[in-house]
């Protein structure tokens, strides 16, 4: 008899507490001893488990669940590592995994530690009451998301792809969780992301001494350029998936908030009515409507004396799915004039088309157990390993359902100090999951 308590399965607060517990902050990521901890689950339960690891110290797992073959696999997978913790101010200490106030609070807690808690229990309770699904389920613990995947995700798909063979969808992060607008309890799936990328832009201008005026030097114009991105949107871009999210938003809310959504789909209202919905939904629906960048890093200057000839600043990107790297950089171009030299770097693309076929089994989860809860398909302004798994051809919906309270932002509180999930959220989302194993199809 193993010592190991599979039923903790039945307690998934304290599964996600003992996940949060390992300090898993990427870099160095030192992933290992919490996959060994799940493994020692998961074969305790009886499932046969592998390691596959491009570094021992960072291990990536898989295990299986048996189907009937009457399905394609269904794929369940998430991260182990997060962000960095340090010079937050934290209530609690963000690797205690402290339970209070209804919630457990620590890094990783929303992201995505939860996420991993739910799929072990989900496969533990499968294995207890002997579930043989109409497809096997395939689910994989990943390391070093936070950082690119390449030890991770990147490294599966390169030199593993075998173990996604014959997979078409997926679970994982970073939807499932609740937005309220206009009183309405909205639940947003994910099923696409933004490409990302980074862009470098080097300005050129006179040099000389410090003592003596330049005008339109290097400098300068990279100001000029902040200023004009600053106060200058890109383009409005509306995606199928957008379109749909928000004619569904605007069906089930009253006016005038029905109307705003409405407009937002009017390339020339758009940004007129994300500054009117801006108080009650953020900038949410900003990022879904228009690529984005934002500066962050700048190189130039050796001396103190010496005004630079040559000064580049670094953008991260953000792309919708619907455009690509070409795109960005006209767009760019458009807003800062052509009197630089403009390089996009680190492209990686996305999926560019969503597969719908599992939304309406996913809704109807959530709609089961909470009846006049909406839900709705979004795409992510970040990007996570699911636009690496769709190079294989898998469609990753994310669907970690996650109940919070009115007036909880998931987005603002993902990479936060007081990162926290509700306790019963944890029940809820591990039954929904589990779920989706007993109805998948295929």
């Amino acid at each position: 008899m193993s010592s190991v308590d599979i039923s903790i399965y039945k307690r998934p607060e304290e599964l996600l507490q003992n996940l949060i517990r390992f300090d898993t902050t990427n870099p160095p990521g030192n992933e290992a001893p919490l996959m060994e901890y799940i493994d020692s689950l998961l074969t305790a339960a009886g499932f046969e488990t592998t390691f596959l690891a491009k570094d021992p110290a960072r291990p990536n797992l898989v295990t299986h669940l048996k189907g009937r073959g009457e399905a394609p696999p269904l794929l369940l997978y998430g991260h182990a590592d997060v962000v960095t913790a340090a010079n937050q101010n934290w209530t609690y200490p963000p690797f205690e995994g402290k339970i209070a106030d209804g919630y457990v609070w620590g890094r990783g807690a929303l992201d995505m530690k939860c996420g991993l808690a739910m799929m072990v229990a989900s496969l533990l309770r499968a294995k207890d009451e002997n579930l043989q699904p109409a497809g096997d389920v395939i689910f994989c613990a990943m390391c070093d998301e936070e950082t690119g995947g390449a030890y991770g995700a990147k490294f599966l798909v390169r030199e593993h792809m075998d173990i996604f063979k014959d997979v078409k969808y997926a679970i994982s992060e970073f939807g499932g969780y609740t937005m309220y607008i206009d009183n309405k309890k909205f639940y947003l799936i994910q099923v696409a992301e933004k490409h990302h990328c980074s862009a470098e832009i080097t300005f050129h201008g006179p040099s000389g001494h410090g003592s003596v005026p330049i005008k339109d030097s290097a400098m300068y114009k990279m100001g000029k350029a902040l200023v004009e991105l600053n106060d200058k949107k890109l383009p409005v871009h509306i995606s199928d998936v957008t379109e749909k999210m928000i004619n569904i938003i605007a069906s089930h809310i009253s006016e005038p908030e029905s109307t705003y959504f409405k407009q937002l789909l009017n390339p020339k209202k758009t940004n007129e009515m994300l500054e009117i919905i801006k108080d009650k939904t953020g900038n949410f629906f900003d990022p879904l409507l228009h690529n984005t960048v934002n500066a962050i890093m700048v190189k130039g200057g050796e001396r103190i004396n010496v005004v630079p000839g040559e000064v580049t600043l670094y953008l991260d990107g953000r792309i919708l799915p619907i455009l690509n790297d070409n795109d960005l950089r006209d767009e760019l171009i458009n807003v800062i004039g052509h009197d630089c030299d403009i390089k996009i770097t680190n492209y990686e693309q996305a999926k560019a088309d969503a597969d719908l076929s599992l939304f309406d089994m996913l809704s109807d989860i959530l709609k089961g157990k909470e009846p006049d809860c909406i839900p709705i398909p979004i795409i992510i302004s970040a990007s996570t390993d699911a636009r690496l798994l769709a190079k294989l051809g898998i469609q990753t919906y994310g669907y970690l359902p996650i109940d919070l309270p009115d007036g909880f932002s998931f987005m603002s509180s993902v990479h936060a100090a007081d990162e926290r999930i509700p306790v019963k959220s944890l029940y809820s989302g591990t039954d929904a999951i589990y779920e989706a194993i007993k109805r998948y199809r295929g």
